[in-house]
């Protein structure tokens, strides 16, 4: 992979260590990828902030990095953590983890990262079409690409942060127009009438893909947040960075065709949803809420109160909680919460008691059975607020 001489002084550490261990990671990358050279970017997004997921490892690292004077050259900002500080009773969080999870923020920011703490960045600034950007949380990823227009790989935490720093990135795979292009298409002849089953989809359409681009034809009208929920399941059981859309009734002749029916969508709702009574916690906004989806949970909570023994969560930017006042307290005074900073993904659900949930959202149902070990099931948002709530 060519470098420019500047390039060259970083890789060889005339910058300091800490650009140079970023570059020596773009360098491997790009070499194993085949890219030929480095492109600037807009933008860096960086996943591995919940001290859950990444542990102590990762300070020690962090720290060495800010030691060295790494301070990043691209406009960044970070991934949700493992607690809300404005619930962290509530969430039972211990001391040591709220120092270690605190200590972990401070490093990124000491690097001149935004603490905006969400996996929807594109909600506070909005990347222009065309743009090269470095981001590592798959839901943003795929949305930058499908629904955006700009262009970013699906980075890991490293090598987002490593772009950070240099402020650019390998010219390979999605930066690439011709790696862009749908190679499959999948018709939908099933009725997607809510967010959930856009997940339900993805989950179904991911686990067939792989890494394939689809191009999705028969959807009606998408809105946003559904092909936001489409494209964090697609990402969560398959690794396309990509997928494109058109309208009902077109087709693209020359690709290989799969089809989608009504009995595929629900037989992936099923298998994402666990018996159960009722769930201990009612998580909505994974990916983190759109101002209009705290409006429409809102609406449907308002004048009803949440059950004595379920928890009501949605979970959004402290950036969308802002300018949702209004929402929020129709939210909050039905008993719910809402949550910014984290998920129900990456904190310790079962050392709150839970031990089942309910979601709209096909990604967290995808992953919490693995990741927290609690019961999930999948349900349409009309249901999750019954659940939730009497009245």
């Amino acid at each position: 992979m060519y470098l420019t001489p500047d390039e060259e002084k970083l890789y060889d550490g005339e910058m300091g260590w800490a650009y140079q261990v970023a570059m020596r990671i773009l360098v491997k990358l790009g070499d194993l990828y085949g890219a030929d050279r480095l492109i600037p970017v807009g933008s860096a997004h960086i996943s591995g902030v919940s001290y859950k997921t990444i542990g102590d490892a990762a300070i020690d690292f962090l720290n060495e990095l800010v030691k060295g004077d790494g301070r990043v050259r691209a406009s960044s900002t970070m991934n949700p953590s493992s607690f809300d500080p404005d619930h962290v009773m509530e969430m039972g969080i211990p001391d040591e983890v709220k120092e270690k999870q605190s200590l972990i923020i401070k490093l990124y920011e000491m690097m001149g990262i935004k603490p905006v703490l969400t996996c929807t960045p594109y909600y506070i600034e909005r990347p222009k079409a065309g743009s090269h950007l470095a981001w590592a949380e798959s839901s943003a990823v795929i949305y930058a690409n499908s629904i955006l227009g700009a262009w970013t790989n699906r980075e890991g935490g490293p090598s987002a942060l490593a772009s950070a720093l240099i402020g650019k990135t390998p010219n390979h795979g999605i930066h690439k127009a011709e790696n862009r292009q749908p190679t499959v298409e999948v018709k939908v002849e099933a009725e997607l009438g809510d967010m959930a089953e856009y997940g339900a989809l993805g989950i179904y359409m991911g686990r067939i893909l792989g890494e394939d681009i689809p191009l999705f034809s028969g959807l009606q009208d998408p809105e946003e947040d559904e092909l936001k929920q489409l494209g964090a399941a697609l990402a969560s059981s398959g690794m396309t960075p990509i997928f494109h859309y058109n309208q009902r009734g077109k087709t693209v002749k020359e690709l290989e065709r799969v089809k989608v029916e009504q009995r595929d969508i629900e037989k992936t709702m099923e298998e994402l949803s666990a018996s159960m009574d009722r769930p201990d916690l009612v998580f909505i906004g994974c990916p983190h809420c759109s101002l209009k989806e705290l409006e429409t949970v809102a609406r449907m909570v308002k004048g009803r109160k949440v059950r004595d023994d379920v928890k009501l969560w949605v979970c959004t930017s402290r950036y969308i909680r802002s300018k949702a006042e209004k929402y929020v307290g129709m939210i909050e005074a039905s008993g719910g919460r809402v949550i910014c900073d984290t998920c129900a993904v990456v904190t310790w659900l079962r050392d709150m008691g839970v031990e089942s949930l309910m979601t709209n959202s096909a990604k967290t149902a995808y992953y919490a059975p693995t990741l927290n070990r609690v019961e999930a099931s999948l349900a349409p948002l009309r249901k999750c607020i019954e659940a939730a709530c009497r009245g």
